[in-house]
C-alpha cells in the first residue's frame, strides 16, 4: 500500500509537471498557423460626430459608440449592396468622403510595388443606399481613387493618366492624355519616389475641390531594370520597369494644376529643375495657394515654394540647408487662420516643431530639448493645442504629448513605459492609443484629450495567455559600449532556465540603417516569436542599435554620412566582442542575422569581423551601394564618382576573400527593391575567392519573400542552418 501511494504521488507530480511545462514554439506556429498574430482593430475610423467610430468586420463596416463600445449599426454590408453589377461582394479597404455621405470601397487589389496597388473601386451613396463603379471596370483596374473635398468627383489613375468621374458612376473626364508605360506618369509616383519618399499619390485637391495639383514624371531617360518571372511556360516573362541607380538619370518632374471650372491646366514655375526632386505638394488653406517641396539631388537643400495656382508664379516660403541631408516628412500643417503653418526641422540638432507665419518668419519654437519629435499628429486650433509623439522619455520609448501653441503647458498623455502611437478624432476630443512593450502585445485604448482612459477596445489577452503557455523569456534592455566609448542600446533574450555557469551560443539580430531602430520597448511580432523559439533551443538572442540609428538626435544618426557601413559594422563587432567576453557566452559560437540593410550589415560583419562572427545569415542584402537606387544611396553616400572611397571601403563584394565562417545568402529573384543582382555579384565574388557558402533563392518573390509558403520555407531553412552551424 505504501508503494502504491508513492507511485500515485509520483504519477500525479508527473502530470503536474507535464501540465506546467511550456509548449514548444515551432516555425509552423509562427508562419503557417499564425498562432501568435496579435489582434488589431482593422479599418478603424473616427467619425465626424465625435461619438462614433467604425471598423471593418469581414465585408461589413460596423459603427460603434466610442464611449461604450456598443455596436450602433451596420453602415454597409457588401453582400446586400445593389447597383454595381461588377462588384465582387467583398472589399479590402474603405474610406469616407469628407462629409461621410459616401463611402469609397476598393476590391480585388493587386500590388504594383511596395506601397502601390491597383484594383476595382466603387462609391456607396448612403442616402441612395446604392453602389456605383468608379470609372468603367471593364477598362481595367485603377489606382489611388480619391473623393474630392466638395464630393462632386472621384479622381483616379489608370494607364499613367488622371481621370475624374462623378460619384454616381456617370461620365468620366480624362484630365491628362500623355501617360505611357515606362515613359510618362501623371499623378502617381515613379518607383524611386514611391520607395524612398514614401508616397504613391502624386496629386492633391484644392480645399474647395475645384482644382487638382499633380506631379508629372517623365522617366523616358531613366534606364530600365529587367526581372525574370517564371510562370510554367516555355519562356519566362520579363518584367521591365524604370529604376534609377546611383549617378544615373532620374525622372524629370514638373507640377501642374488642372482647373475643373474652365478646363485649363497651369504649369507651376519651379525654376531650374535639373537634378531636382519634388517629394511633396500640399495646398494651403487658400484655394490659390499651393506649396511645392523642391530639393536638390544631394538632398541637403530644401525650398518650400508657395505657388499661385492660377498663374503658376512662385516665391520661396521657407528654405533649409543641412551639412548632411534633410529627411522628408509630412509634418507640414497650414492653419485655418490662413496666417500660420507648423513645420518640423532638425536644425537644432534634434527634430522639433516650429510655428511660422505665411511669410516664412519663425514665430515660436513649440518643442525643444535634447530629444526627437517622432510624429506630428495635428493642431487643435480651437484650443490652441498641438499633439505629437516623441522620444523625450527615452530613445527606446514613444509617448504622446499635448502642448500649447505658445510652447507651454506640456502634458504626457501616455506616461506608462513603452511605445505609444495615436489616431485622433477630427475634433481632438478623443484618441485611440496603440500601446505595447517588448514583453506585451498591443493594447488599443480610447483616451480623451486629457489622457483619461475611456475604455479598452482590444487587449490581446489571449496572446498574453499564449506567452505564458509557451514560456516566453523576458526581453531585457542593456547598453554596450563601442570602441569610441558610446553607449549603444541593446536587448537580450536569454534561454529558458538560464544558467550563468553555462556557455551559450549567441545570435545577433541587426538592421542598423540610418534613422532605424531594432532596440525599442515595443512588441516584436513574428520575429519576437522566432527569437523566443531559438531561446527555447538554448540560444541567446541579442540586438544592438549601432551608430547611425534613430531617436538620439541628428549627430548620432548622421555621423555615418558618406561612410555607410563603417561605424555600424565597427559597433556590431565591438558588441560581439563584449558578448564573447561574458562568462555565459561561447565566444566561438556567435552569429548574426539581418534582412535588407540588415543583410548588408550581417555580410560586412562576418567579413570584417571574421575573428568574432562564426555564422551569418544575409537576406536580400545590398552588397555594393552602386547597385542601389539614386535617392536613398545618394542621400547618405553621394555618388560613386564623388565618394569612391566610401563605396569601396564598405561594400561586401570587395571583402569576399575575408570569409572564414558559415554564410547563408538569401534573395528573391523578383526583388524590385534590392535587386537579385546584389546576391549574384556577391556569389560571384565568393566563388572567385574560393570561399564556400550556402545560398537560397526564391523565384518570383520580392523583397519581402512571402506567399505560397515562402516565409515558412525561409524560416525553416534559417532555423536549420543555425542549428547546424552555430
Amino acid at each position: 500500500m505504501k508503494y502504491l501511494l508513492l507511485f500515485c504521488c509520483c504519477f500525479q507530480l508527473g502530470l503536474l509537471s507535464a501540465q506546467i511545462s511550456p509548449k514548444s514554439i515551432t516555425v509552423e506556429d509562427i508562419w503557417k498557423e499564425y498562432t501568435f498574430s496579435p489582434r488589431s482593430v482593422p479599418g478603424f475610423n473616427f467619425q465626424l460626430d465625435g461619438q462614433h467610430y467604425t471598423r471593418k468586420e469581414e465585408d461589413k463596416i460596423v459603427q460603434y459608440d466610442l464611449l461604450t463600445g456598443k455596436q450602433t449599426k451596420v453602415l454597409l454590408n457588401a453582400e446586400s449592396l445593389v447597383g454595381a453589377t461588377d462588384f465582387s461582394k467583398t472589399f479590402s479597404r474603405y474610406q469616407f468622403s469628407g462629409n461621410e455621405n459616401h463611402i469609397l470601397l476598393s476590391s480585388e487589389l493587386e500590388s504594383i510595388y511596395r506601397h502601390s496597388t491597383r484594383g476595382n473601386f466603387f462609391v456607396f451613396n448612403k442616402k441612395e443606399n446604392k453602389l456605383h463603379p468608379v470609372g468603367e471596370v471593364a477598362k481595367g483596374k485603377i489606382s489611388l481613387a480619391t473623393v474630392s473635398p466638395d464630393e462632386k468627383r472621384v479622381l483616379f489613375v489608370r494607364d499613367n493618366n488622371l481621370f475624374a468621374g462623378s460619384l454616381n458612376g456617370g461620365e468620366t473626364l480624362q484630365i491628362t492624355q500623355d501617360g505611357k508605360t515606362n515613359e510618362i506618369i501623371n499623378g502617381m509616383a515613379d518607383w524611386v519616389y514611391e520607395e524612398e519618399f514614401g508616397k504613391t499619390k502624386a496629386f492633391a485637391w484644392s480645399p474647395d475641390g475645384d482644382q487638382l495639383a499633380y506631379i508629372r514624371f517623365d522617366e523616358t531617360e531613366v534606364r530600365e531594370f529587367i526581372m525574370t518571372i517564371h510562370k510554367d511556360d516555355a519562356y519566362p516573362e520579363y518584367q521591365k520597369f524604370k529604376y534609377p541607380k546611383v549617378g544615373e538619370q532620374n525622372s524629370k518632374v514638373s507640377v501642374h494644376v488642372f482647373d475643373f471650372k474652365n478646363g485649363n491646366t497651369t504649369k507651376i514655375d519651379l525654376g531650374n529643375m535639373d537634378d531636382k526632386y519634388v517629394p511633396r505638394i500640399k495646398w494651403t488653406q487658400d484655394n490659390e495657394g499651393l506649396v511645392v517641396f523642391k530639393m536638390n539631388r544631394h538632398q541637403n537643400e530644401l525650398q518650400l515654394l508657395l505657388a499661385n495656382s492660377r498663374t503658376g508664379v512662385t516665391k520661396v516660403l521657407l528654405e533649409e540647408k543641412n551639412k548632411y541631408y534633410i529627411d522628408i516628412t509630412d509634418d507640414l500643417r497650414f492653419l485655418e487662420d490662413k496666417k500660420h503653418f507648423v513645420w518640423t526641422s532638425e536644425k537644432s540638432g534634434f527634430n522639433h516643431i516650429y510655428l511660422h507665419d505665411m511669410n516664412g518668419k519663425l514665430v515660436t519654437q513649440i518643442t525643444n530639448g535634447d530629444y526627437d519629435v517622432t510624429r506630428l499628429y495635428g493642431v487643435d486650433e480651437k484650443n490652441k493645442t498641438i499633439y505629437y509623439q516623441s522620444a523625450e522619455k527615452s530613445p527606446l520609448e514613444r509617448h504622446i504629448y499635448s502642448k500649447g501653441m505658445d510652447g507651454k503647458n506640456k502634458k504626457n498623455l501616455t506616461p506608462s513605459s513603452g511605445t505609444n502611437s495615436a489616431q485622433f478624432s477630427s475634433t481632438f476630443d478623443y484618441f485611440v492609443n496603440t500601446f505595447s512593450t517588448a514583453n506585451t502585445p498591443p493594447v488599443y485604448t480610447v483616451y480623451d484629450r486629457s489622457g483619461k482612459t475611456i475604455r479598452v477596445i482590444e487587449d490581446n489577452k489571449e496572446l498574453v495567455g499564449k506567452q505564458k503557455n509557451f514560456g516566453v523569456q523576458k526581453v531585457e534592455f542593456m547598453t554596450i559600449k563601442n570602441g569610441a566609448g558610446d553607449d549603444l542600446n541593446a536587448y537580450m533574450i536569454k534561454p529558458a532556465n538560464f544558467d550563468q555557469s553555462k556557455k551559450y551560443p549567441v545570435l545577433m539580430y541587426v538592421y542598423g540603417g540610418p534613422g532605424s531602430q531594432t532596440v525599442n520597448n515595443s512588441y516584436g511580432y513574428s520575429n519576437y516569436w522566432w527569437f523566443q523559439m531559438l531561446a527555447q533551443n538554448g540560444y541567446i538572442v541579442v540586438s544592438v542599435d549601432n551608430r547611425g540609428t534613430g531617436a538620439r538626435g541628428e549627430a548620432f544618426k548622421k555621423m555615418t554620412y558618406q561612410q555607410l557601413g563603417k561605424y555600424e559594422t565597427e559597433d556590431q563587432i565591438a558588441a560581439a566582442k563584449y558578448l564573447a567576453a561574458q562568462p555565459y557566452v561561447d565566444g566561438d559560437r556567435i552569429g548574426i542575422f539581418g534582412w535588407s540593410y540588415g543583410g548588408y550589415m550581417s555580410s560586412l560583419a562576418i567579413l570584417k569581423g571574421n575573428e568574432v562572427f562564426k555564422t551569418a545569415i544575409a537576406v536580400a542584402p545590398v552588397t555594393n551601394w552602386k547597385w542601389y537606387d539614386s535617392i536613398y544611396t545618394e542621400r547618405y553616400m553621394r555618388t560613386d564618382d564623388e565618394n569612391p572611397t566610401g563605396y569601396k571601403d564598405n561594400s561586401p563584394v570587395y571583402f569576399a576573400d575575408q570569409l572564414k565562417g558559415n554564410y547563408l545568402l538569401v534573395h528573391g529573384n523578383a526583388d524590385d527593391n534590392v535587386h537579385f543582382q546584389n546576391s549574384a555579384e556577391m556569389a560571384k565574388a565568393l566563388i572567385k575567392a574560393n570561399k564556400q557558402f550556402d545560398t537560397y533563392f526564391y523565384p518570383n518573390r520580392n523583397h519581402g519573400i512571402y506567399g505560397d509558403n515562402a516565409r515558412l520555407h525561409l524560416y525553416n531553412k534559417m532555423t536549420n542552418f543555425l542549428m547546424e552551424k552555430l
